[in-house]
């Protein structure tokens, strides 16, 4: 069955899922905010400022209209996580109350530290909502390497659904019914990934990333906990492969970050440099916001919030990590 498919976002994750659900056999169309951009790809058939050297299928269109959408059963929300309540407003009139809605963002809303599903809730709160996450960068997701996910909602009908017109032979979606424990390790799992990329910075070799990411996994679960995740999610796609990934691959934006913090250049150098979002960073803020509400011990969030906020010395962060109280590893 053709499914009419919109993704808002044109970046390399909108892009890559694009040409994964074209291959699909599906109808999909593209919406940027930009017209400049639009009218490149639709003139070259390539998006170069996200997704280098790969020609897109005539077949997928790209737009800077949002009328398509009140033809689509499947709308993807691929923007940054600061920009989701302001698309949500842009695309409110368009949208079908049977329109089942997916997020691939990762992190909070800015400000206020609400997952994504509820913000999105608050445009569309009866249209079923999926969250799609786990390890999956676009440059492999493009080059058909095998990739896993989950697809997490509320609605189990609808998180099959996804799971059925997303899958292919390099592209696995497994489903969940744990939608906050999804988004939780989908969100914190950036701002461990700064940190690691922080402790290459500084030189510092396997052992120290190996731990940063048993640690961060075990404040990412207690904080998913407290907020009612499930711990098993932690140890699943979503939480233990997506932080994995994002703390060790080149592809990973918040590691490249941190290496370059780690290496004392300025944060506001740093994301002018990048060019691209960086998640963790505003994550680090929300996460820090979420630990003093929930009173949830996390020593690495702490340090990155003091890196980043109050200007630490990467290297002094570091020396209070190793210096903090000694504890059982299970506290």
């Amino acid at each position: 069955m053709m499914n009419r498919i919109g993704i808002i976002g044109a970046g390399s994750w909108g892009t890559a899922l694009a040409m994964l659900l074209n291959k699909n056999k599906h109808k999909v169309t593209v919406w940027s905010w930009d017209p400049a951009q639009i009218e490149i790809i639709n003139h070259t058939h390539h998006n170069e400022a996200f997704i280098h050297d790969v020609r897109l299928p005539e077949s997928i269109k790209f737009t800077d209209k949002l009328s398509f959408l009140s033809n689509c059963n499947v709308i993807i929300l691929s923007v940054p996580s600061h920009a989701t309540g302001e698309v949500c407003a842009k695309i409110k009139p368009y949208i079908s109350k049977d329109a089942i809605l997916v997020n691939t963002a990762k992190g909070f809303e800015v400000g206020t530290s609400r997952r994504l599903s509820e913000v999105v809730n608050e445009y569309f709160p009866q249209n079923p909502f999926v969250v799609l996450s786990g390890p999956s960068h676009a440059e492999e997701v493009v080059a058909e390497m095998p990739t896993f996910v989950t697809a997490a909602g509320c609605d189990s009908n609808a998180n099959m659904f996804i799971q059925s017109i997303f899958s292919n032979k390099y592209f696995r979606v497994y489903t969940s019914g744990d939608l906050c424990g999804v988004e939780i390790g989908g969100a914190v799992k950036n701002v461990i990934a700064l940190a690691a990329g922080i402790s290459e910075g500084l030189g510092f070799g396997d052992n120290a990333k190996a731990a940063l990411i048993a640690r961060g996994l075990a404040e990412i679960t207690r904080l998913g906990i407290k907020m009612g995740g499930k711990r098993e999610t932690f140890f699943g796609l979503s939480g233990v492969g997506d932080l994995q990934v994002t703390c060790g691959s080149i592809h990973s934006r918040n590691r490249r970050a941190g290496i370059a913090i780690g290496k004392g250049i300025p944060v506001k150098k740093v994301l002018s440099d990048m060019g691209m979002v960086v998640e963790g960073i505003n994550a680090v803020y929300c996460t820090y916001a979420l630990a003093q509400k929930y009173d949830i011990y996390m020593p690495i969030t702490t340090q990155l919030y003091n890196i980043i906020e109050n200007g630490k010395k990467p290297r002094t962060a570091f020396d209070n990590l190793m210096k903090s109280d000694l504890r059982g590893e299970e506290e």
